[in-house]
């Protein structure tokens, strides 16, 4: 089973030595990963040192040229290695590399008012699947860059890994997160919500259940959906969640299609 797990910067400091053991586990067992980062509160400590105000419009960065050379050095270069370095230590075949490397992940400036953030044009797998093939786990900094090379862009964490999932067609994207899943309110306190389709995401977005940075994770999740992933996992991917996931167990918030899309999919493949 290929599975792309996403790691937020927020989360990677909570991790234990035994999740990573975990992956290293998991991986020895024959499954194919590749993990793909984030790290923004680590950018936010360099911002903060060299008096950069760190800016952010609907819990999306607004990248300026001088944040731009921030986000590449900490996300390509100290985070990065990072979390090879103790994938290594777990005893995990690890390989660090950044959307720039090899033309990884193509991408064009967005329209939004964010600056040098980049939205994904396309994903060559050809790196990702020859180092799999190998052996390797692959981890990926979300950097895009242009397609002739002449610049590279912040890319959405979530957004990243959604767009590597569906081109690689993975089986599940993972993504672990702070907070167990999508928490709804009930009987004056919240519960974890076990499952959604897309028509529930936008109607929970729409009364205000999912804000913030859980909307792009939330929507780089359903078109992850759209583009063929089957299942995505929104959880705070403890090892037993994981050992859980690859079990086939129920954990966090599982996202797929509804049956109408299914039905609209499988319909559009064998016309």
């Amino acid at each position: 089973m290929l599975v792309v797990i996403k790691c937020g910067g927020s989360t990677m400091e909570q991790l234990s030595a035994a999740f990573y053991e975990t992956i290293a586990q998991l991986q020895r067992s024959g499954e194919q990963l590749v993990l793909v980062h984030g790290g923004g509160p680590m950018i936010n400590e360099v911002l903060e040192k060299l008096e950069i105000p760190p800016r952010f419009i609907e819990g999306l960065r607004y990248t300026c040229e001088a944040t731009m050379n921030v986000v590449e050095m900490v996300l390509g270069g100290s985070i990065n290695k990072q979390l090879v370095r103790r994938l290594l230590q777990a005893g995990s075949r690890a390989w660090g590399l950044s959307g720039v490397d090899g033309g990884l992940i193509t991408a064009r400036q967005t329209d939004k008012p964010l600056g040098l953030v980049g939205e994904i044009e396309r994903v060559d797998t050809s790196l990702l699947l020859n180092l799999l093939k190998q052996g390797f786990l692959p981890v990926v900094a979300p950097l895009g860059v242009a397609a002739d090379g002449s610049q590279v862009y912040n890319i959405n964490a979530d957004v990243a890994a959604g767009a590597v999932a569906a081109a690689l067609g993975a089986s599940k994207l993972l993504m672990i997160t702070d907070v167990p899943g999508i928490l709804v309110p009930s009987g004056g306190s919240q519960v974890l919500k076990e499952s959604a389709d897309a028509q529930e995401i936008e109607e929970m977005i729409a009364g205000g259940i999912i804000s913030g940075g859980m909307i792009p994770k939330v929507r780089s999740a359903l078109a992850a959906l759209e583009q063929g992933v089957e299942e995505v996992v929104i959880c705070r991917g403890t090892p037993e969640e994981l050992r859980g996931i690859f079990a086939g167990k129920p954990v966090g918030t599982s996202l797929r299609r509804s049956r109408q899309e299914h039905a609209t999919t499988l319909k559009g493949e064998s016309v």
